[in-house]
């Protein structure tokens, strides 16, 4: 949930310092791709290797890789000519991670750790990702003022 409350909250903040929307909500994914990559490193590392499929060779690596990805593209998203590229791949990274969901949701979870929840905020992100690779890459950060605003 706090990927999606770091979405919210920052997109919004962003919005109301008169950012465009575009640019605010690639803000608003770069801090929440800063978040969750972090994640694959400290704080839940373990519980994010545990989501991995059995299937999957080397969980720890892929973990560590996604993460790498999560956190480059971040920065990415924030610089515009890479922005689409950014959002490129974390669009891609969305429905190949989206296995590691699927697991995550087997057995005895809580209610948002099931699969129609977890799927339902995938396709935020998703959503969120696309958007910005049609249309965020232009947006500056903020509006310019025309001289009638000064």
């Amino acid at each position: 949930m706090e990927p999606l409350v770091t979405l919210i909250a920052v997109t919004g903040v962003l919005l109301l310092a008169r950012a465009r929307p575009a640019a605010a909500l690639r803000g608003g994914l770069a801090a929440m791709y800063t978040l969750t990559g972090a994640a694959h490193f400290v704080g839940m590392r373990d519980e994010i290797v545990a989501m991995v499929p059995p299937a999957l060779p080397a969980p720890e690596l892929l973990v560590t890789l996604t993460g790498i990805a999560e956190l480059a593209c971040a920065l990415g998203l924030l610089w515009p000519r890479t922005t689409r590229v950014a959002a490129a791949v974390l669009s891609v990274l969305l429905i190949a991670m989206f296995p590691a969901n699927v697991h995550a949701a087997a057995g005895d979870v809580a209610w948002w750790d099931r699969l129609g929840p977890r799927t339902a905020l995938q396709c935020v992100f998703l959503a969120a990702t696309v958007t910005v690779l049609l249309r965020g890459a232009r947006a500056p950060l903020r509006r310019r003022r025309t001289p009638a605003q000064h």
